[in-house]
């Protein structure tokens, strides 16, 4: 059975995407069967992983919109492991479209559901927003990261993804946990990296991943390539601190590799 984990924060640029394609990258290095769902309408982690999204015939949205089996969404990555469901621009409409559906909240639990014995993890990429979508991803989650950036207004909004959670948790999945808030983007030669570092483990405490990610040239330019960090260069620090959060990941879940 898949841990089915977002990654989410409706605060853009805050290393949601990269943290998608490579924490799904690592956990495939670590020989971990893990499936990425792409659900951001910009398609980040789609091209990151070398699929041109022009191309893409069946994605999210005609899984959760036109009820397409996930099997036939399905994309093989470069990466031993990895496979990705591949999102498009249709995705913009999608919100508009289910408004007026009935269970509108469960299309995404719902489309996943066949491949759950498939793959050890699941990841979701969700959009820097609260709507319909992140919402779909929250209820189809075990578990939620939430990265935050090692900068002045790092915690502005994570009160109101906080309460989000609260209130899927009481009304639409009880089961949702918080996996962890991820630092992202942290820089060791600046005070003010090493403050927010310092305010976010004070304040979240057990919460915080041990592992801090870094600014990191090859984590930026790996994407432009169609590339995991950890495929590009994968002796850099940015692809050794992804390889540490798998770890940390699979350890504080238990797992064992399906099969």
């Amino acid at each position: 059975m898949s841990k089915i984990i977002a990654i989410a924060n409706q605060k853009g640029g805050v290393g949601k995407t990269t943290t998608s394609i490579n924490l799904s990258a690592s956990l495939a290095a670590l020989e971990y069967r893990t499936l990425v769902v792409d659900a951001d309408p910009q398609a980040n982690c789609t091209s990151g992983v070398g699929i041109d999204a022009d191309q893409v015939e069946n994605s999210i949205y005609e899984c959760m919109l036109d009820e397409v089996p996930i099997k036939d969404a399905i994309i093989p990555t470069q990466i031993k492991y990895l496979d990705i469901v591949p999102s498009k621009t249709d995705l913009v409409g999608a919100e508009i479209e289910m408004v007026n559906i009935e269970h509108r909240e469960e299309k995404m639990k719902n489309a996943l559901k066949p491949v759950l014995d498939d793959y050890d993890f699941i990841i979701i990429d969700c959009s820097p927003s609260l709507g319909l979508i992140t919402i779909n991803s929250l209820v189809a989650a075990d578990s939620v990261i939430i990265p935050v950036q090692c900068e002045y207004f790092a915690l502005e909004g994570l009160g109101k993804l906080l309460n989000t959670i609260t209130v899927i948790q009481k009304r639409l999945n009880p089961e949702l946990e918080i996996e962890g808030i991820l630092l992202t983007m942290y820089d060791i030669r600046l005070r003010l990296s090493n403050q927010v570092v310092e305010d976010v483990k004070t304040h979240f405490k057990k919460m915080v991943f041990d592992t801090l990610i870094p600014r990191n040239i090859k984590l930026s330019e790996a994407p432009s390539f169609g590339l995991p960090a950890i495929a590009h260069d994968a002796e850099s620090k940015g692809s050794l601190s992804y390889l540490n959060l798998a770890n940390e990941i699979v350890t504080n879940n238990g797992t064992k590799k399906n099969g």
